[in-house]
């Protein structure tokens, strides 16, 4: 897609695809979104790149965002890839942009972004993606400070299996509140609903799994949490977020930080973020701004 940006035209494009998932849907909505996510990459360079975490290949994250004169928040971003797939981003791989564009938009909010890789599905089942998580966060309490983060001001915010490895982290370690500030959770597997095969490369088979689910650490911890889903979700995933939702309320008292997006799918809820398309970016900066103070 080049030329002036034609909001019209990405919804309805969005909108055509509906709530179908696979790989030429996906390299569809990457294309929407690439010249406004190639300007991006080219203002907003990664500072830091393959910065190893822990011992694994995989164990690598980058960074977004120049040091100040004060310290500045953490967004640790977690990707997506039906737990077998998904990268961090590339700003030299046009195919991988898009999941750096959370970095660069928490850099030009003033933020450090986090952008990390984690083991995948099926040679490094659960819980190795919560675990990677975690490794992650005790990376940058210990380091953030080196490129110019604050250790005590970190969010972590997940799609898709990223936000089941999100919830698979509260679950783990139970000093998470200690460790981070909020968690954000975009289209995420929450333990809802049944398993399907796909999941089990993760979790094991169906029978096994229900001891592995982060929907109790998610129901009840205290940790500020926003949820978004997109209108053109999958109906599992909405079922989720809802179901999710419910289970707070009746926790809590109260709904956290919530957004149904319009005109997004299960692909472009976090591809979108950085592009001119700012409401979800700032529902996000509203909740972590909030947090950060």
């Amino acid at each position: 897609m080049s030329g002036p940006v034609d909001p019209a035209r990405i919804r309805d494009a969005i909108a055509q695809f509906g709530r179908t998932l696979g790989p030429d849907v996906l390299a569809s909505c990457r294309a929407l979104f690439g010249a406004q996510q190639e300007a991006l990459s080219c203002a907003v360079p990664a500072a830091a790149r393959d910065l190893a975490y822990g011992p694994h290949e995989r164990h690598r994250l980058d960074l977004y965002g120049a040091a100040g004169e004060a310290p500045k928040p953490v967004l640790l971003f977690v990707h997506g890839g039906a737990f077998v797939g998904g990268d961090k981003g590339d700003p030299s791989d046009p195919a991988r942009w898009h999941n750096g564009a959370v970095g660069r938009m928490a850099a030009r909010r003033g933020w450090i972004g986090a952008v990390m890789n984690y083991r995948l599905a099926p040679d490094h089942p659960w819980p190795a993606g919560a675990q990677d998580v975690g490794a992650a966060v005790d990376f940058l309490r210990a380091h953030a400070a080196d490129h110019g983060g604050d250790p005590d001001r970190i969010v972590i915010m997940g799609t898709s299996a990223g936000a089941a490895h999100v919830g698979g982290f509260l679950r783990l370690r139970p000093d998470h509140a200690d460790l981070v500030r909020g968690a954000i959770l975009l289209s995420g597997l929450y333990g809802i609903t049944p398993l399907e095969p796909k999941d089990e490369e993760y979790y094991g088979a169906a029978d096994s799994a229900c001891d592995k689910s982060p929907l109790e650490a998610l129901a009840s911890t205290p940790l500020p949490m926003m949820m978004a889903c997109a209108q053109y979700d999958p109906a599992r995933f909405q079922a989720e977020y809802l179901g999710l939702l419910q289970k707070r309320l009746t926790r809590h008292g109260a709904l956290p930080c919530s957004m149904s997006l319009p005109g997004h799918n299960h692909y472009t809820i976090a591809m979108h973020l950085g592009t001119s398309d700012r409401r979800l970016e700032d529902s996000i900066a509203e909740f972590c701004d909030r947090l950060f103070a």
